[in-house]
């Protein structure tokens, strides 16, 4: 195995526990793994590579905190919410410099993509609410709703698995089950 090319480019776990580590290799390799896509980006949209470098390295900050305060939750690739960040920060960046913002070649996917990330993130609290609302449901209703919804297993197979006598039995748990996770879900 080539150990050249093995760890260029870490992957989000080893980038997260290594920054709750105090690891300066993970911090290196992050620096290094999306630096040319941000860079990219600023050039393609009036910025030169001092932007980037400044884009980039408050991108990183502002993970390497969140990361740090214990409450990061990672919804979707590292890499793009890497980029999401940058493109919010040079988005501001170039609202303050109106000469420049004139010019932006994808204003409206700028305006897109913050939108995206707002919308991500409460998604993402939803996600996190819903979670914990299943794991006070207690059993079989929270595998029950989990086979279902999230493993797609039929109605068929949770008779089964659960030894229901028929599937309307099974069916008639589920619904059971997610009124009591409705209950939860929407309790203040």
């Amino acid at each position: 195995m080539n150990n050249s090319l093995k760890g260029s480019v870490p992957t989000d776990r080893e980038v997260i526990l290594g920054i709750l580590n105090n690891s300066e290799d993970a911090l290196n390799k992050l620096y290094k793994a999306y630096y040319a896509m941000v860079l990219q980006f600023i050039l393609n949209n009036n910025g030169d590579e001092d932007d980037a470098k400044d884009v980039y390295q408050e991108a990183i900050i502002i993970l390497y905190n969140k990361i740090k305060e214990g409450n990061f939750e990672l919804s979707s690739k590292l890499k793009t919410y890497i980029y999401s960040v940058c493109r919010r920060i040079w988005l501001k960046k170039l609202n303050l410099n109106s000469k420049k913002a004139g010019n932006i070649t994808d204003y409206e996917d700028v305006f897109a993509v913050e939108e995206d990330v707002e919308e991500h993130e409460e998604k993402d609290a939803a996600f996190v609410k819903m979670q914990s609302a299943l794991d006070h449901l207690g059993e079989p209703c929270k595998t029950i709703i989990q086979d279902f919804y999230i493993h797609n297993l039929s109605m068929q197979d949770i008779c089964e698995k659960f030894g229901y006598t028929n599937t309307d039995n099974a069916k008639t748990q589920k619904y059971k089950c997610l009124q009591r996770l409705k209950k939860i879900f929407f309790q203040p």
